[in-house]
């Protein structure tokens, strides 16, 4: 097809096209949010929606710093976040250079029963697992939800996938230069696994920042909890505030959204050459 002496390709327009439907689709939940975190109460649910609200109500955004310790519960949030994030990546990369590199007897079997784990859901286990941290003392703590989520065979799996593409001759020509499997891991593995640790600090990151379940299991103090347990403060015994939220919802959304975009670029590349591609 061409339109004013130019050669358009048809089936891709139509791809490009089809692409920025979905895209807007996806969009409108987060900017309908944006728009009733501008509202009052009872202008949030209005037909037809007003998605540039005549007049913002920015107060919003000032509220919901005086009505619940939105500060401390952003604090306990970005401790837990940043601290399982950390861990996750020593624990999963350390676990999956033994996977990848190493030999050792029954290694492929011991492997496969632990990412077989990842099919079991949180909630069959879940119930021995709190009887476990009550046991040790943990119950309403941070270091609790911490331990629970230091290690993860996802991220073992994610890692694994990744340096099984490293040739074997790196690793075996630095044992010969004397090096321990330590440094090989440290100096070697870890600077050219930059893609999938990104890819991993991303899905670690946004799992750990918008966890509900095992903070509302684990932690009841008010001066403990994440902003996803603190949201609920806003709903009162009869009614809810939305605006407020929703203003709330804005704010928790702005370090994932700023942890994505720092990563982007890499996390594209990690996916790619992990094979967890469809």
């Amino acid at each position: 097809m061409k339109i004013a002496g130019i050669k358009i390709n048809t089936s891709r327009l139509a791809l490009y096209l089809l692409a920025i439907a979905i895209t807007i689709v996806m969009l409108m939940p987060f900017a309908w949010m944006l728009s009733a975190s501008l509202k009052l109460n009872r202008e949030v649910f209005q037909f037809p929606i007003h998605w540039i609200p005549p007049h913002p109500r920015w107060q919003n955004y000032i509220d919901i710093w005086t009505k619940i310790p939105l500060t401390t519960f952003i604090y306990n949030t970005a401790k837990i976040t940043i601290i399982v994030t950390l861990l996750q990546l020593l624990t999963s990369s350390f676990a999956a250079y033994a996977f990848a590199k190493l030999r050792f007897p029954h290694r492929d079997l011991l492997f496969l029963g632990y990412v077989a784990t990842i099919a079991m859901p949180w909630q069959v286990y879940m119930v021995p697992q709190f009887l476990m941290m009550r046991e040790m003392g943990l119950y309403n703590t941070h270091l609790a939800i911490i331990c629970l989520q230091a290690f993860t065979a996802f991220g073992v799996f994610l890692m694994r996938q990744f340096y099984m593409s490293i040739p074997d001759e790196l690793c075996e020509a630095a044992r010969v230069d004397g090096m321990s499997e330590y440094r090989i891991w440290w100096n070697i593995m870890l600077p050219l696994s930059r893609p999938a640790l990104s890819t991993l600090t991303i899905f670690t990151f946004v799992f750990a920042w918008n966890d509900f379940l095992g903070p509302m299991i684990y932690l009841t103090k008010t001066e403990l909890k994440t902003i996803q347990i603190g949201l609920r403060m806003f709903i009162s015994q009869y009614s809810a505030e939305y605006g407020l939220i929703m203003a709330a919802s804005v704010v928790a959304l702005v370090p994932v959204l700023a942890v994505f975009l720092v990563l982007q670029r890499f996390f594209v590349e990690g996916i790619a050459s992990s094979g967890l591609k469809g």
